[in-house]
């Protein structure tokens, strides 16, 4: 069987080089590729790679499987990979061997995950703002303990793991070797050692407790779907942990009337035919609680969905100030069937604009056809209509409702 050489080439080195060998060809290998030296992508590969090479032949134990099953000895994976892989603990080995070198990426305590709440608004409370109070339920360090645990200087370090609460355990299953991690057995997974009678009282040496703060969450007017509202460090507590932060994501509850596109407002206005040819009034309910009253000037004729803009009533605009506009899009309102008798329409020939005369080529063949009105069950659908089509070859249907035509 070829013995596997690749981290000890990655090193420079020989498959039986020494202990301090091993340490100066990664010395020599982390000055050339470490990112703060070689701040390159294929370097910053190149260090990973490096560092979890000597990450496992500077371990005996690991070197050793290493040299006996290869790569895959190491729970199948990667180099290191069944002893944390490459990603975090190349700096700290650099720092090892050059006193801090690395410091620019300094590994302190860890963040806490944030906490995020929606919080719905009504476009009407968007346009004026608004302060809600939200009770919020989380942990904090034991106030009785200030998160020891205990009391001052009874708690001790759990030496059986570091303090870590966790431990790796190896385990060789025929000639595969599985490394795995499990719940410190002497501490419990508390990473402390803590006697029983000098065990906080308050949170049974837990640390930590549970508390219900009310937060004022300020709305601001003119806020948009997905903004937020930060509390910085609000989020739950814990022991050598920076606490997350609250976030409430800002929502818009839909509005019967009103859209909203960025800082203006859609409107859908219907009016009545005789105000969009001849002029009007009509109002809409704001936002704002405030009425507004529109006037269509006689003389604009106003078509179906023709759009019209009202500057300074759309909402408030973060920051800069001002408002956006309000767009308003029409639906004209036609009368019902039959409104007038022949001679009040034959008096609207005299003010409508004539009508657009009708134009056949000459020696056109001619159908007289009348409208009628439209029923969707039977006209609705195409295959309906088609299979009528097909039936008028074989059968003499009279009758029929739709469009009808005589030939002239």
């Amino acid at each position: 069987m070829v013995k596997e050489t690749k981290f000890y080439d990655l090193l420079g080195v020989s498959p039986n080089a020494s202990e301090s060998e091993i340490k100066k060809g990664y010395r020599k290998a982390a000055l050339k590729y470490h990112p703060d030296k070689n701040p390159t992508d294929e370097a910053a590969e190149k260090f990973k790679e490096c560092s979890g090479a000597y990450e496992v032949l500077s371990d005996s134990q690991k070197r050793e499987i290493y040299d006996q099953y290869g790569e895959e000895g190491l729970s199948g994976g990667g180099p290191g990979a069944g002893f944390g892989g490459f990603g975090g603990f190349g700096d700290d080995i650099f720092s090892q061997f050059f006193g801090g070198a690395g410091a620019s990426r300094p590994r302190g305590p860890q963040r806490g995950k944030d906490i995020r709440h929606e919080i719905q608004n009504t476009l009407e409370e968007l346009y004026k703002g608004r302060t809600a109070k939200l009770a919020l339920n989380k942990q904090i360090l034991c106030k009785g303990c200030e998160g020891r645990g205990g009391k001052e200087g009874a708690v001790k370090k759990c030496s059986s793991c570091g303090g870590q609460g966790v431990k790796f355990v190896t385990r060789q299953m025929g000639p595969m070797i599985q490394r795995f991690q499990t719940e410190c057995d002497v501490c419990h997974g508390s990473g402390d050692i803590i006697d029983p009678k000098d065990r906080c009282k308050e949170c049974k040496g837990n640390k930590v407790a549970n508390e219900r703060k009310v937060l004022e969450v300020h709305v601001e007017p003119g806020m948009r779907e997905g903004q937020k509202v930060t509390f910085k460090g609000e989020a739950d507590q814990a022991p050598d942990i920076i606490p997350g932060d609250v976030i409430f994501v800002v929502t818009e509850k839909p509005h019967k009337h009103f859209k909203r596109s960025g800082d203006d407002l859609l409107y859908e206005a219907e009016v009545d035919l005789l105000t969009a040819i001849a002029g009007g009034d009509f109002a809409i309910e704001h936002v704002s609680g405030d009425w507004l009253k529109v006037t269509i000037v006689p003389g604009e004729v106003i078509s179906p969905g023709v759009r019209k803009v009202i500057d300074g009533k759309g909402m408030p605009v973060q920051k800069y100030g001002g408002y956006g506009n309000l767009i308003i899009t029409f639906k004209i309102k036609f009368p019902e069937n039959h409104f007038a008798d022949e001679a009040k329409l034959k008096a609207l020939e005299d003010i409508l604009p004539p009508r657009t005369e009708v134009k056949i080529p000459p020696k056109a063949h001619i159908d007289d056809c009348v409208l009628t009105e439209f029923d969707p069950v039977k006209y609705g659908n195409n295959n309906n209509r088609r299979g009528q089509s097909y039936d008028s070859d074989d059968e003499d249907h009279h009758g029929g409702e739709g469009v009808q035509c005589a030939s002239q």
